[in-house]
This record gives structure tokens, sequence and C-alpha cells, in this order.
């Protein structure tokens, strides 16, 4: 062999060679240190099992479960592994059509990806969970995954406790990814602000699955597999009785009340109405029941007790008698020559329910009679002290007075969005009044009105702050933690501390109006409040109430403590459009003390919560309201589906459909308005019914 072939041979040995050793080299990789093949084959034959734990278990002060679990299961799918499956007989075996299985295929992709399970069906209900187990096999993609739902076995507390839901993107952005799709979180209430706590830690079990993508064992018996940790449970100060009771007192009506005990800040109870079953938001129907109760006009998943607000009228009394006591503008001694208004400013008002007779010759008597006058003259004092120079100073120290008892600011209470009330300032009535007002302008704050306005949460722990002589706790509803960490204690110091916001107000003060509070119980307007062996302190308010300009009935309002020498829960209640505040808050305040402080009922308060508790008090706009939201609902739906089948009674003149007549060309026409709104529109809703054309306009009546 020549020289120049032997050349050629070793060339192309080592060519071959180098190619074989590439190869090797590879295979080495691949096999030995490489990863992503091993994991996607893994991926193929292993199942990760997301593992939900428990969420923590809420008690009363008594240690009864408030709320617990049940296990149900979601119907997971993961849309790469999708293939090959009868997609008629799946949507036939779980009640969706193919529309709606299609339509839920991409949103699991946008959501989660194609290689990452999303939920495809939340929650099943027992009979499809079993349709599913018995023809999994058939269906590549899809598996069930076992999730702890909350059940409620005393059906209270939906607007305290509140609820848990699906994380939302935005959700999962915040927690830094902590969470995933297909997790649940608190959307609400106690289960929002203890997220942390409650939710545990989820784990994760290896499955093996075989060629029919059946799950058949655990992969290295369990080596990788990592255990979901239970949430921790709370304690809080909350009774279930009492809360019961509450919600039952409120049924039907529209308003709230809190009961806390002075000595510690904690919630005894606090009901919103109207309320709702909070079995009614877990479960398969949450979707359903959730979007009906948004579309209530009595709107029940708002908590009044910590949202709504209303002006505290004479309940407010107590603290303008402490503020002109402090401030050395009257004495307890301090009488007022009222002869049944308020002649003070020339307008005669406000008017008194008294007149005559010395019913204002004292503070303890103005306070059990409630004479507006007193208290308006009382309160013009404050604000026009010399001492300050002028008004809007003087009404600037009145503020800061607000804002100890807890009115116009938030308290801080563990539930999300809290409402903080209004204290007006002075540069809001400079505003208004084009910088020229004075103490004659806004009078009627020296009664809780003009622009005051309160939740029943800082009314009641504005009684917290006379009971105690001073001080108050931030109103709260855990009193400890299951195993509680450091991390814990720093979250609950802020309801531990003790604000000493108005100790500097003489005992000589806190004794005149705690005296006056306690005959407004034995001689004055809340006799009706009266406990046999019980020394009650309290005042009512009968609020004036408009409603978009309209004057409605008056608000009952009621604030107490008891017992007077060592209180042990104070009360603040509003009921809207009830009238009187005796007649309506102050029995309740009555019934729910005697439950507190008697563990029972006497025979009187029995036939009063029978008759209270049947009692409806609707505000009459409600129902109106009400028509509004169904009408337009109605026809937005109506002219999306074009089916107006559930439309045409919400005509003008309830114009039914006859069963052979026919409606045709039913749509939306939107029209251009001409005036000062530049591009407004207006919608008119019409069809057209045996060649009879109807229309009306979007939420007109």
């Amino acid at each position: 062999m020549s020289v120049f072939n032997q050349s050629r041979s070793y060339i192309i040995r080592a060519i071959f060679l180098a190619v074989f050793v590439v190869i090797l080299a590879q295979l080495v990789n691949l096999q030995i240190f490489g990863r992503k093949y091993h994991e996607l084959a893994r991926d193929n034959a292993v199942f990760a099992k997301i593992m939900y734990p428990e969420r923590g278990i809420i008690f009363d002060r008594k240690g009864k479960p408030i709320l617990n679990n049940v296990i149900m299961f979601d119907l997971m799918v993961t849309p790469a592994e999708v293939k090959n499956i009868d997609t008629l007989a799946f949507c036939k075996l779980m009640n969706v059509d193919t529309a709606e299985f299609r339509q839920k295929i991409v949103e699991a992709i946008i959501k989660n990806s194609r290689v990452r399970p999303s939920i495809f069906i939340s929650l099943l209900t027992p009979e499809m969970q079993a349709r599913f187990e018995e023809n999994s096999w058939r269906f590549n993609g899809f598996n069930l995954q076992a999730r702890p739902v909350r059940t409620y076995p005393s059906n209270s507390g939906a607007q305290v406790l509140g609820y848990i839901g699906e994380v939302s993107p935005s959700e999962i952005d915040a927690s830094s990814k902590y969470y995933r799709m297909g997790d649940y979180i608190g959307k609400n209430g106690l289960e929002r602000t203890y997220e942390s706590v409650l939710r545990g830690q989820r784990g994760v079990s290896y499955m093996i699955k075989d060629n029919k993508n059946r799950l058949v064992g655990q992969f290295e018996n369990g080596e990788f597999d990592t255990t979901a940790v239970a949430g921790r449970g709370l304690k809080t100060f909350l009774d279930r009785d009492l809360q019961d009771l509450a919600e039952r007192l409120f049924a039907d009506k529209l308003g709230g009340v809190v009961a806390i005990d002075p000595k510690t800040g904690g919630i005894l109870a606090m009901a919103s109405g109207p309320t709702f079953n909070p079995n009614d938001l877990t479960g398969p129907n949450f979707k359903k029941n959730y979007a009906e109760l948004q579309m209530l006009a009595t709107r029940p998943l708002l908590n009044r007790a910590i949202k709504g607000q209303y002006p505290p009228g004479s309940t407010f009394k107590p603290i303008g008698g402490l503020i002109a006591l402090d401030q050395g503008v009257i004495t307890p001694s301090f009488g007022y020559p009222c002869g049944g208004r308020y002649y003070g400013c020339g307008g005669g008002k406000p008017a008194c329910t008294h007149a005559g007779g010395g019913h204002a010759a004292n503070l303890r008597l103005a306070t059990a009679n409630s004479c507006n006058s007193y208290f308006t003259d009382i309160y013009r004092k404050v604000v026009d002290n010399p001492k300050y120079g002028n008004v809007k100073k003087g009404y600037e120290v009145w503020e800061e007075y607000m804002h100890n008892f807890g009115y116009g600011v938030k308290l801080g209470v563990d539930l999300p969005s809290e409402d903080k009330g209004n204290i007006t300032t002075v540069a809001r009535y400079d505003k208004i009044y084009n910088n020229s007002w004075n103490s004659c302008t806004n009078l009627t704050l020296g009664i809780g009105q003009d622009q005051m306005l309160a939740t029943p949460l800082q009314i009641a722990n504005a009684a917290c702050i006379i009971a105690n002589k001073g001080y108050y706790y931030t109103p709260h509803f855990v009193d400890s933690i299951e195993n509680e960490t450091l991390t814990d204690s720093a979250l609950l110091s802020r309801y531990r501390k003790k604000h000493e916001v108005l100790t500097h107000i003489s005992d000589t003060a806190y004794n005149a109006i705690i005296r006056g509070m306690e005959d407004v119980v034995l001689i004055g307007t809340a006799r009706t409040a009266q406990i046999p062996g019980i020394s009650v302190c309290a005042k009512t308010g009968t609020a004036q109430n408009f409603h978009r300009g309209k004057e409605q009935k008056e608000h009952s309002v009621f604030v107490c403590f008891a017992p007077k020498e060592n209180p042990k829960i104070a009360i603040g209640i509003v009921v809207q459009n009830a009238g009187y505040g005796a007649t309506w808050a102050g029995r309740m305040s009555r019934i729910l003390m005697e439950q507190y402080l008697l563990d029972s009922l006497t025979p009187r308060s029995k036939a009063d919560l029978e008759s209270i508790s049947k009692t409806s008090i609707i505000p009459g706009y409600i129902p109106r309201e009400q028509f509004i939201m169904d009408s337009t609902s109605a026809a937005y739906y109506a002219n999306l589906r074009k089916d107006s089948t559930h439309y045409w009674k919400y005509l003008k003149g309830n114009i039914p459909a006859k069963k052979d007549s026919t409606s045709r060309d039913n749509g939306l026409r939107t029209t251009k308005t001409p005036g000062k709104r530049k591009g407004f529109e207006r919608k008119e809703y019409w069809a057209i019914i045996d060649n009879k054309k109807y229309t009306r306009k979007a939420g007109n009546i």
C-alpha cells in the first residue's frame, strides 16, 4: 500500500473514532449526568399529586369550633396529556357540552400552560366524583385532586369568618409565587387576615402511572414525597351562642351590631343584617350562590358592622358631655333652661322631645332625658372656647377628641375593608361654606348629626372607652394562635396594647356621665333595657336618615355597657329605618346582654326575641332597587343570548308573553343623547311580540 493510501486510512479511522467518542460522551451525558430526558421520562410515568393540607380550625371563646373541614375533590386537567379521548363520552359523563369543554381547556392553557395541571371542574358533587372514578382510565390527562373544604356547623358568622376561593393571577404574583394555580386562599374576613396561619403547607406525593394512565403505586417507595402540614387553629373571643342570637335578631333587617369585652377589646359577637348561610359559599355551588348574593339589593355580602356608616345620633351625647367637662366649659351641675327647642342660633332648631319641667337642670338629667338643646349648647361652648381664639381652632381641638374616641379613623380591627366613618375637617367646612362658618353652622354635631358618621364598631368601642374611664384595646377577634410563634406574637401585639387615649379626663367627669347613662335605663329613654339584678348604662339614639336626598324613617341606634361597676360587655347597634332607639335597638341589646351575662333569657326577653326575629324592617326603597337590578340584568342577558323569555315581566305594565306569541328582532339600541354630558349614551332594550313593539330604558321602571 502506498504511503498516500496509508495516510488517508489513518484519517478515516481518526474520523470514525472521533464520532464514536462524541456519541459515547453524549450517551454518558444523557444517561448519567443529564437530567432533562430523565425528568421527561419520569413525567410520563410519574404523577406529582399535590396534597393540600387541612386549614386551621377557628374556635369560639368556649372552645367550640365555629367552622370545620370536609374533603371534596377537584377534577384536574393537564392539557398536554389530553390525547385520543372520547370527548363526547367525557362531556356526557361530566354534564358539560363540547363548547364548554374546549373553552375550559383553552382557559387552562392560558392560565397555567399545557404541561401543568389546572382545575377543570372544582369541587365535584359525590355523584360526579363516583362517575369519574369508575371511568378515569378512559380519559388521559384528567385526575381527581382531594381538597379540604370549609363547613359551618351553626350556619352563622359569614361576614366575620369570610370565605376561601381559588387564587387569582394577581394573588399569585403578590405572594412571590408561593401560591400556584389551583391553590385556595382566604378571600375575606378572618380567613384572609390570618391566611398565613390557617393555610398550612402543601405536600407532594409522587405516584407511578401505568400505560393506561392509572395510578398504581408510590414512586421510589415515597422517598421523594413531602408531607402536607395542617394549618394552625385560632382561638377567638367570639361567643358562638351570642353570635347565633345576634344574627337571629337581624333577620329581615338592615344594620349591624358589635359586642365587645371592654377589658380586652375582644369581640364577642358581630352581626350584619341581612346575613347569609356561609355554607352557600363553599362546595360546588359557590359561583352560582355568590352571583345570586351579589344581585340582592339588600347587599348581604356587605359587613355593615364595619362598613355601614350612620349618624350616631343621641348615642354621641355622653361623649359630648365628657369633652365639655374636660374642657371646663361646664360642670356636672350645669343646667339649660330648655323649653322644647334650641334658640341659641335663632332658628329654634333642633327640637327636643321634652319641654319644661327641669328635664335639663343638670348633666345627669339632660343625659337621662336626651335633651337636644342641652348638648347642642355645650358643643358650641367647646368649639367657641375663648382660649382657642376662634371657632376653627376650637373645632380642631374637638376633632382631636373625636379621633381619640375612635370616630373618623380606622380602629384597626382584624378584618379587611374597615371603614373610618366621617368627622369633617376644618378644610372641608371651609370648602363647603366658602370659608365662612361658625358653631351655628354645624350645631347638630352636638347631637351626633350633621356630617358625622360612625360604624357600629366605632359606637361600641366608644362605649368601651367610657366604661374603662379613658382606655381601650383595639377591637379584635383572635385571642391566641395554636403553637404561637414569635411571628404570631408580633402579629397579635397590636391587639394586646393598651391605648390610654383619654385617661387624662378626671374620674369625676367619667362618673357624672356614667351615672347619667345609668339613669337613662332607670328613669330615662331606655327603660326597656332594664335587666333585673344588673346595673345597665346606656344611651338611645334616633338618627335622621336620608337616602339619595330623600328623608326616610329614622335609624334606631343604641349603645350600652354592663354591669356598671365591672363592665363585661359593651354593645353598639344600628337598625336601619327602624325608628326610635329604645324600641328596636334597645330591646335587641338587652337580649344580647342577658344571654352573655346570665347565659339565659328572662321570659320578657324570650317573648321579645320571638317577636323581633319574625319582624321584617326592610326600607321601602329596597324593592324598587331590587327591581332595577333584576330588570337591567334580565335585559342585558336577553340581548346577549337573544332570548327574551325571562325579560317580559320587567316591561312597563308587566306584559306577559302569550303561549302562542312570537317574538322577533329582539335587541339593544344605543342612542346618543344631546345635552351637557358629552358622549353620554342611552341604552334602550326592545322587542317585538305579536307585531307590537315594547321598549324600556335600561334601569327604568
